[in-house]
């Protein structure tokens, strides 16, 4: 290495193709740094929280603020009924997936701008992708920080395998700032204890999952899952997030053990 500009591996990157099989393998050899491993991901469910208004959002509110003195909270929120109006509506006019994406995006924009003037008061900040390289900055100033969970895909959004919803929405983009993160955990905070094998919601006799691996949850195909089937896929290959967690947030004290490591509601690893 003395008088070499490039490693060895560099060099083949330059001089290789970034599609041959043994350059890629080589590729992933070095792990990956884990840039805010002290750091909790939680998605605030759009329909199952948000959208429940004062009664479903205070008490989550609440307990985020009890917890700012022991975990840093990196705050993702889901779009909810009024992205899947929007959606309604964009897909009777014909509009395409990455065009519904946008629409989504606005929507989950509007319940992060919400759950920030409510821990505006705590210096707690809202945040843009554009805004990302200062989230360190705000993590070690105020102890959280709230984004709006759908990945800024927007136009690039690829079209799903059927129909035209966008595949990849406010579960997946939470977990993707996890992973890349290599943030401590990623936790789903829902209105349903976790995984059940049918929706409980209409179906009495759904049963509930409290552990099982995402390729499992797979290979079974549930008719109804509690997170984006996308963020089952991304777990498969990866690097950091290997275990996500699924709480009800309606009852108070889940989302604090949660953070403490417990193993309520339901664990999801790869």
């Amino acid at each position: 290495m003395a008088d070499k500009l490039l490693t060895e591996l560099g060099e083949k990157l330059i001089a290789g193709s970034l599609t041959d099989e043994k350059l890629m393998t080589a590729s992933g050899e070095n792990p990956s740094v884990q840039v805010l491993p002290e750091a909790n991901v939680l998605k605030i469910g759009g329909q199952s929280i948000i959208d429940r208004g004062r009664a479903g959002l205070y008490p989550v509110i609440e307990e985020i603020v009890e917890n700012l003195p022991h975990h840093k909270m990196i705050v993702g929120t889901g779009a909810g009924t009024r992205a899947r109006h929007a959606y309604s509506v964009g897909i009777d006019l014909g509009l395409p997936t990455g065009v519904l994406s946008v629409l989504g995006t606005f929507v989950s924009m509007q319940n992060a701008r919400m759950v920030h003037y409510l821990l505006a008061k705590h210096g707690i900040p809202f945040i843009e992708p554009l805004q990302f390289p200062q989230l360190p900055l705000y993590l070690c100033e105020r102890q959280a920080v709230v984004f709006f969970g759908m990945p800024p895909y927007t136009f690039w959004q690829q079209n799903p395998k059927i129909g035209r919803i966008p595949p990849h929405r406010t579960d997946t983009g939470s977990y993707l700032v996890s992973e890349t993160f290599g943030a401590r955990s990623m936790i789903y905070v829902k209105d349903e204890d976790g995984l059940y094998t049918a929706d409980p919601k209409k179906d009495k006799n759904a049963k509930f999952i409290p552990k099982i691996t995402a390729q499992e949850l797979i290979e079974q195909d549930f008719n109804d899952v509690v997170v984006e089937r996308p963020v089952l896929e991304m777990m498969v290959n990866a690097q950091h997030r290997r275990r996500i967690q699924i709480v009800n947030g309606l009852k108070k004290g889940n989302l604090t053990r949660a953070l403490n490591g417990e193993d309520v509601g339901t664990v999801i690893t790869s």
